[in-house]
């Protein structure tokens, strides 16, 4: 079998004036002077709250970024465009449009999936920086944000499992990406994983994890792939272990693993923007998780994938659109008793 240069198999499986007096002129005044002189009464205070507001307004409407808006409870913003303008970076612009015509954009698209909740900071930062890193690479894409909104321990493999479900049937691969994760190398390829899964960040890449069997981070798949998968297990409640479930997954399915080959830049491949110290991750492990972390799951995935959309809003993000999905997961406490908050 013939592979791509790009790519190369792992292991082994698939104002006024006043009137002047004479020789005694009196100091001019402006219409603002004059407004704050004398008693500051209720009237003063209300007309300079409106002039005040004013100029707010003023600055919204000559900002790139448009109107902010609370798409879930209380919990995240993201920025909205409340009307057609030149959108931040510039090289946005367009490029959903131009796609649809040009050929060498190639015939299939991408469902960006990012398994989210309460990381703002970071998706304000992710959302238009891979729409125009994806865009320079002549990648259709659509960006799905997966918002965990229920009150149970964030489970990342779930959420992949509803981004894989309501991406649509526009899109024909997905990529499993960590929102703190940003591709600085344009050579890094986020093409069509034709011949099989393809791990972009992959160990010898990636900033922290180096070990062999390491899948996470960012991991592309056709949706038939991870169809033969069942997805991911949803199990696994806190951080950390449903990616090592997961390559088990792609072994047990027969698929061939494929990584970057001709990267140079090492560790330097991607940015890491993540702050432990702001947000720790829930690393906790409660009764017998302690045992069960470990254990494949050889019939969990999408075919017990529990859960309900609360809400579905299409967004843009200083010019980048992207769909957030708030999501309720439900939880089978005879089964995993650890998805309880602790």
């Amino acid at each position: 079998m013939m592979y791509s240069s790009r790519r190369k198999p792992v292991l082994y499986f698939k104002e006024e004036r006043r009137n002047e007096i004479p020789r005694q002129p009196l100091p001019e005044k402006n219409w603002l002077s004059e407004f704050l002189s004398g008693k500051f009464t209720v009237y003063k205070l209300f007309g300079l709250c409106m002039v005040l507001g004013l100029v707010s307004l003023i600055l919204l409407q000559l900002s790139c970024s448009g109107d902010m808006s609370y798409i879930s409870s209380g919990a995240m913003a993201v920025a909205r465009s409340s009307h057609q303008q030149q959108p931040c970076p510039p090289e946005t612009q367009g490029a959903a449009a131009a796609s649809v015509d040009d050929p060498s954009w190639g015939p299939h698209k991408l469902a960006l999936i990012i398994p989210f909740r309460e990381r703002f900071e970071e998706l304000l930062v992710f959302v238009p920086f891979m729409h125009a890193f994806l865009n320079k690479k002549k990648i259709r894409h659509r960006i799905f944000v997966i918002n965990q909104v229920d009150h149970y321990r964030f489970n990342r493999a779930s959420l992949i499992n509803v981004g894989y479900t309501e991406s649509g049937n526009d899109t024909d691969y997905l990529a499993m990406h960590d929102v703190d994760l940003l591709p600085l190398n344009p050579a890094l390829d986020y093409g069509f994983p034709e011949e099989g899964p393809f791990h972009v960040a992959s160990p010898e890449l990636h900033p922290l994890y180096h070990y062999k069997t390491y899948v996470g981070g960012i991991l592309l798949l056709t949706k038939k792939h991870y169809n033969m998968c069942n997805g991911m297990s949803n199990r696994f409640w806190g951080w950390g272990r449903e990616d090592d479930e997961f390559y088990r997954r792609l072994r047990k399915a027969g698929l061939q693993l494929f990584r970057p080959s001709g990267i140079t830049t090492a560790y330097k491949t991607f940015r890491h923007i993540h702050d432990p110290a702001w947000r720790k991750r829930d690393q906790k492990r409660i009764a017998s998780q302690k045992q069960e972390q470990f254990k494949v799951d050889p019939e969990g995935g999408l075919t017990n994938l529990l859960y309900q959309v609360d809400s579905r809003q299409e967004v843009t993000i200083s010019g980048a659109p992207c769909t957030i999905v708030n999501t309720k997961l439900d939880c089978d406490q005879n089964l995993t008793p650890w998805c309880l908050m602790a």
